[in-house]
């Protein structure tokens, strides 16, 4: 028998906070007993599940892992507009004018993460 990942754990200083930030990023949901304040919060969503803890130290280096989101209904270029609008802010740009490429934003507490094309979009 094998192992396999029961969540992604992310430190921050906010886990309620942050986890309502990737609830809306990821169409998921919060645990039922997750509540502000509590010290952790776990978002399940289609692919897995994150859990967010508390930490009394601020992030300030860059992330050792990061997630890569792939859009599933909408364009690269229309989820990096929806994600700066839920609050993340743009590190690094590498979108490419042939449409290639990706963006790498950052959540509210500053973890990188990338956005990818879409599966419909690699195909054209």
């Amino acid at each position: 028998m094998t192992s396999r990942v029961r969540h992604t754990t992310v430190d921050c200083t906010d886990a309620y906070r942050l986890a309502c930030f990737w609830a809306q990023v990821l169409d998921g949901t919060l645990a039922e007993d997750d509540l502000p304040g509590d010290p952790e919060a776990t978002v399940t969503a289609s692919g897995g599940a994150l859990l967010f803890l508390t930490m009394p130290d601020a992030k300030t280096v860059k992330n050792r892992v990061h997630l890569d989101l792939e859009p599933q209904d909408r364009t690269r270029d229309e989820e990096v507009e929806r994600l700066l609008a839920l609050g993340a802010t743009l590190v690094a740009d590498h979108r490419r004018a042939d449409g290639s490429g990706w963006a790498t934003l950052a959540d509210p507490e500053g973890n990188e993460f990338c956005v990818e094309r879409s599966a419909a979009e690699r195909v054209r």
